[in-house]
């Protein structure tokens, strides 16, 4: 089997399905790309067992075959050759692979490709069109929130409905909550997947920087993406979401307003002074007035801040981790932010003021218990 292909292509196309591939996977083939040449499409397959992506690429060749190379190997050697053509040699029978360039010879050895996995097919899925942006921004919105607690599978991953009208996704670790509505991405029927943190990562990371159509198929089992040559294939959580919207307080009568950049910025520098266990902040609100404290008894450091809001209700104070105020502004591309509360023992609501037209965003934290200093 020989093929000629330009080196620069090459890489750019391996190193967006690269992440697939694991350092130490379960079955050491793993390690490997899969080439699989038909005339001049070179197709390329990478695979952890749950995620598997694919990329074509256009080749000089004229063969047929295929072989199992080392992803490593093979783009480290890519990585340090200058743009040029490039010829595989491939030997079918002992799995050998000789790479030559312009001024040098390079032989790996390949494994042979019927040990890699079987990719997973579609039957009679449910397909549904988006544009790479909306998914793009549907992801960026909601992963931050996914658990990392593999005792609670259901919330590594982000919770995708598809109906007729909108599409939502949510993810919540038990402390934050984000439900993500889209009106610009419809079903003909409704259907509903938890879909890998992992894999939604590696699928927003090779998404294209320009606005392409995506089309999508869901199974019982797998989740399917096809945009330009690359294809994706995920296997879903098989495991029942937790009724978010039973989570989400209706009746909250004290409602704050404020620059979003100010509050993050005012966050970060309070922070500091957070218990290094809590990073509990202290929220004080008063008529069109936010005082933001914290304080550790540990080590006797605290710090306040005030800042211009627009509030209306009761006096009231809350507490709330830092760390996940910070993360949940620090994702939120709206001038200013509105919260949403109710009392200091219940969720609050963050809802950004400036939303495009397609999109609905509503962000959920929970409270701590506040502590009794003055």
């Amino acid at each position: 089997m020989k093929f000629v292909v330009s080196s620069s292509v090459l890489l750019k196309q391996l190193s967006a399905i690269n992440g697939v591939v694991s350092t130490n996977p379960i079955v050491p083939i793993l390690e490997n790309f899969l080439f699989r040449l038909e005339g001049n499409i070179l197709t390329v397959t990478a695979s952890d067992l749950q995620t598997v992506m694919i990329t074509e690429i256009e080749v000089e060749g004229g063969d047929k075959g295929a072989i199992a190379v080392p992803a490593k190997l093979l783009l480290d050697t890519l990585r340090g050759l200058p743009e040029q053509p490039i010829t595989f040699n491939v030997d079918e029978e002992t799995f050998g692979t000789e790479i030559v360039s312009d001024n040098g010879r390079y032989k790996l050895s390949g494994e042979n490709p019927i040990d890699f996995p079987k990719t997973p097919t579609v039957n009679r899925g449910q397909a549904v069109d988006f544009s790479s942006a909306s998914l793009g921004t549907a992801i960026a919105n909601t992963i931050f929130a996914t658990s990392t607690d593999d005792l609670r599978p259901a919330m590594t991953g982000v919770f995708v409905q598809i109906g007729t009208e909108n599409a939502t996704f949510v993810a919540t670790d038990g402390h934050r909550l984000v439900r993500y509505r889209r009106t610009d991405i419809q079903s003909s029927a409704d259907t509903s997947m938890i879909i890998q943190r992992k894999a939604l990562n590696l699928l927003k990371s090779c998404l294209p920087s320009d606005d392409v159509p995506l089309k999508a198929e869901f199974t019982a089992s797998n989740a399917f993406f096809s945009f330009n040559n690359i294809r994706m294939i995920c296997r879903l959580i098989d495991e029942r979401f937790p009724d978010y919207e039973n989570a989400i307080p209706t009746n909250n009568p004290n409602t704050l307003t404020i620059n979003r950049m100010e509050m993050l910025n005012s966050l970060k520098r309070i922070s500091i002074y957070s218990n290094r266990t809590t990073h509990q902040v202290r929220l004080k609100m008063t008529l069109n007035d936010l005082s933001i404290s914290a304080e550790d008894l540990d080590y006797s450091n605290e710090a306040n801040e005030k800042l211009m809001c627009e509030y209306n209700g009761d006096p009231m104070e809350i507490g709330f981790n830092a760390k996940f105020l910070i993360e949940i502004l620090s994702n939120l591309v709206s001038k200013n932010v509105t919260f949403e509360l109710s009392a200091p023992n219940r969720a609050g609501l963050i809802i950004p003021v400036e939303q495009e037209e397609n999109e609905d965003i509503l962000m959920l934290v929970m409270p701590v218990m506040l502590n009794t200093y003055a």
